[in-house]
């Protein structure tokens, strides 16, 4: 009895390892999984772990980073490279809005999330200039277009400040498909216009310090920003390997433009930052991916400014999710070929051992 019990327990062993997916031992070991990103920002790896009461040189620059994301007060420049109590909620702010663990420390999902590129957009600014809700949150006062409806607004590109990477009819698809995600859900139309300086929205691509009190930083870090209603201008950096196609573009700091436009496009219609991470108007992007299609929380938060169109349905955006979770659903499935291997190994060591 006990050969036949041995050769059964083996066969069902060899069974569940191809049916259960693996699983990951934490360790001890802290990994930072971003390596691209800002060199500027590359700097702010080494405060990895630390927490309130150290004292690591440099880090006063990075306070000016929660700071100017508007985790810090804005008056107090004079920071210093000590980790102290009111850095520490900073941290904990950082943490709460961008969905990430609450500790207080820099630990690794946090310093990767700092790393990665982002919207120059202010996730919040102390007690002030940001009204949030659950999730999706607001500018202060909650500004939006004042037209007379049926609302229309136009938007064009600068005749100066735009890049040759990607061609006039390839950006002007890229827009035009951006512009009809929101559409699509609230009562607004978007139309182009030549006239660059009458457009509502005026869009370009720019260097540096370009006059607006917002500097871009060159390749990564902010990527683009976008001010709220009615101001309508709408930058992208420069400096940025900008794509519509990853297939043609093996950049690996490449940055999807339409998922860029759809998330500044919240901002032009007034949302602030999202603390939903697979939405939209989530302040970060990593390089290489693209993140266009419009989640609930981005629906809930425009509507709430414009109301909704009316031939809008709330089952298509169920759907898309629905979707999104049978693909990685299938993912971990076990394959039919892995069971059968496993099956006949174990038929074979049934057969040897007699």
């Amino acid at each position: 009895m006990f050969p036949v019990f041995s050769y059964v327990t083996f066969f069902f062993l060899l069974l569940s390892f191809s049916c259960f997916p693996a699983r990951i031992i934490p360790g001890s070991l802290t990994e930072l999984t971003v390596d691209r990103h800002n060199d500027t920002w590359r700097f702010f790896e080494r405060f990895l772990d630390t927490g309130k009461g150290s004292h690591v040189s440099g880090m006063s620059e990075l306070k000016k980073y929660f700071q100017r994301f508007g985790y810090l007060p804005v008056p107090n420049t004079n920071f210093t490279d000590v980790f102290d109590s009111r850095f520490e909620t900073a941290v904990m702010m950082y943490q709460a809005k961008l969905s990430l663990p609450v500790s207080g420390k820099l630990d690794s999902k946090t310093i990767n999330t700092i790393v990665s590129p982002r919207c120059g957009v202010s996730d919040t600014t102390p007690l002030e200039d940001v009204h949030e809700t659950r999730h999706f949150a607001y500018f202060y006062g909650k500004p939006r277009w004042a037209r007379v409806p049926p609302m229309t607004l136009t938007y064009s590109f600068s005749p100066e400040d735009m890049i040759e990477s990607v061609n006039s009819s390839e950006m002007k698809s890229v827009f035009e498909r951006a512009f009809s995600r929101w559409a699509s859900v609230i009562p607004v139309n978007f139309t182009e216009t030549e006239d660059f300086g009458s457009a509502d929205i005026k869009i370009g691509f720019y260097s540096g310090d370009h006059g607006d009190g917002e500097p871009f930083d060159g390749v990564l870090g902010v990527l683009a920003h976008a001010f709220s209603p009615q101001n309508g201008r709408f930058h992208f950096d420069r400096a940025e390997t900008w794509t519509v196609d990853f297939e043609t573009e093996k950049s690996r700091v490449a940055v999807d433009l339409e998922s860029v436009a759809t998330h500044e496009i919240g901002h032009i219609l007034g949302l602030a930052h999202s603390s939903v991470k697979e939405a939209v108007m989530y302040p970060s992007l990593s390089p290489r991916t693209k993140k266009v299609d419009l989640k609930r929380d981005d629906v809930d938060g425009v509507q709430a400014l414009y109301g909704r169109n009316p031939n809008f349905k709330f089952s298509s955006l169920m759907e898309s999710d629905i979707s999104s979770n049978r693909a990685v659903g299938l993912q971990i499935r076990p394959s039919r070929w892995a069971t059968t291997l496993v099956v006949v190994v174990a038929f074979k060591f049934f057969l040897w051992t007699r």
